[in-house]
């Protein structure tokens, strides 16, 4: 494994022969040592970590000595370093801009030094602050997280930001989803653990806690959110402060996605879909970086939608619920408890030495039971308080009791009234003569008795 800060010329100059698992060994003549000395001078870049060499023997040697010196100093995290795993990815690449352009000094993880040409050129046109360029806070580290020893490539980088992920190019690799998206996070999780970084970022996916569509679609590529959602839960197992970003579809939106749909934050399995560009994942995880107390400990899914309002990423990441208490406000909360206790118990102390004789103990009071006392507070205005009666009150009210007896009386006298008068006129007989007696014929014959 190298360290350096500069660019590979147009010719290689570093010639790798690959006879360890744990560290690469690199021969480099004394005429390209030169020629990239140069090309560091012309760029205005430092060129770290290499010697005139001309044996490979001499190699393993030199890399033993950098990672020790590189041990030392990890043991004093600088909080404006971070590295970025996957850097030359099209998330990775971003982010690694993204976080320069916040004042950030990046140490960018690639397996191919050669291949970060690009990375370099783009970040030679940032300008932050009037500044020439910021290409001088960038350093590439020549890093495989499958075989090399990662712990002096983090140095002592606060922060690291894992990017990496299987290439939907080779879909014929069967073990790809499996090396990459879980193995080889798992193995920078494990080093950043004994490095004792301050904050670990994860990129993963959409859905790695889900089963159905469209999680089962995606796991058709040899399951590579199966082995997403084991790094997580490898990340969350390891003590170190955390957080894990599950993007929606990066595939199709550019970076001018942004221009037209507004990030939408949401706490972990709750989202089914979306899309979101590359730059705005790239920008999420670097304003995380940058303010680590929001981001503690949460699992944040991100999508964006023409619908969403534009939110500060302060105000969105507020609203995503923590996995964990923070532990360093935990501190300061109990360090200011106790200076806050500190004067009473030294008042305590000296009372105890004053104060000798034994309390009383209270006799609890009686409350009385109305419900006008104990809920006095929901009381109604109109409502009626108890109050002693008077001699006036009294005469007033037996006057309406015997006004009310004297009309019951009265209703019960007609009432019976009635019913006698009812039970009169059944008993009268029910000749017809008798009843219309009034309209009884004068020749009508009247029966007569019978002699």
């Amino acid at each position: 494994m190298g360290l350096f800060s500069v660019t590979a010329p147009p010719r290689p100059i570093l010639s790798t022969s690959s006879s360890s698992s744990s560290s690469r060994k690199f021969a480099i003549d004394a005429h390209s040592f030169s020629y990239a000395r140069s090309i560091a001078a012309s760029t205005n870049l430092n060129f770290t970590g290499f010697s005139s060499q001309t044996s490979v023997r001499a190699a393993p040697k030199y890399n033993q000595v950098r990672a020790q010196a590189v041990t030392q100093e990890s043991q004093s995290k600088d909080d404006d370093l971070v590295f970025v795993a996957g850097a030359t990815g099209r998330v990775g690449s971003r982010t690694v801009r993204e976080l320069l352009k916040l004042g950030f000094r990046v140490r960018a993880g690639v397996r191919n030094a050669v291949k970060a040409e690009p990375l370099l050129q783009s970040v030679r046109q940032i300008k932050v602050d009037n500044e020439a360029s910021v290409v001088e806070k960038l350093e590439l580290v020549e890093c495989d997280l499958e075989r090399d020893r990662i712990e002096p490539a983090i140095g002592n980088a606060s922060v690291v930001i894992c990017c990496i992920g299987a290439s939907e190019k080779e879909i014929f690799d069967v073990t790809g989803p499996y090396r990459i998206d879980y193995q080889a996070a798992k193995n920078l999780i494990d080093a950043a653990t004994i490095s004792g970084v301050k904050h670990f970022i994860l990129l993963t996916s959409l859905g790695t806690n889900k089963i159905g569509f469209p999680a089962a679609i995606l796991n058709l590529f040899w399951g590579v959110l199966l082995w997403k959602r084991k790094a997580e839960e490898a990340l969350i197992k390891s003590g170190l402060p955390y957080t894990i970003v599950r993007p929606g579809g990066m595939e199709r939106p550019t970076d001018a996605y942004k221009e037209t749909h507004n990030i939408f934050l949401s706490k972990e399995d709750t989202l089914f879909g979306g899309q979101v560009s590359n730059l705005q994942v790239a920008e999420l995880m670097s304003f995380m970086a940058k303010n680590r107390g929001l981001s503690y400990c949460k699992v944040v899914e991100v999508i964006a939608e023409t619908t969403a309002p534009l939110t500060p990423m302060e105000e969105l990441l507020a609203q995503i619920p923590s996995q964990r208490q923070d532990s360093s406000l935990l501190k300061e909360s109990q360090t200011e408890s106790e200076l806050d206790s500190s004067p009473s118990k030294v008042s305590s102390e000296a009372k105890s030495y004053v104060i000798d004789e034994p309390t009383q103990a209270e006799v609890p009071r009686s409350q009385p039971l109305s419900p006008y006392i104990v809920y006095y507070d929901l009381k109604p205005p109109a409502s009626p308080s108890p109050t002693p009666p008077s001699s006036a009150s009294i005469e007033q009210e037996l006057s309406k009791v015997a006004a009310q007896i004297n009309l019951s009386y009265s209703k019960a006298v007609i009432a019976e009234t009635k019913s006698v008068q009812f039970e009169i006129q059944e008993r009268r007989p029910q000749s017809p003569y008798t009843v219309y007696e009034d309209l009884k014929p004068p020749t009508s014959p009247t029966p007569t008795p019978s002699k």
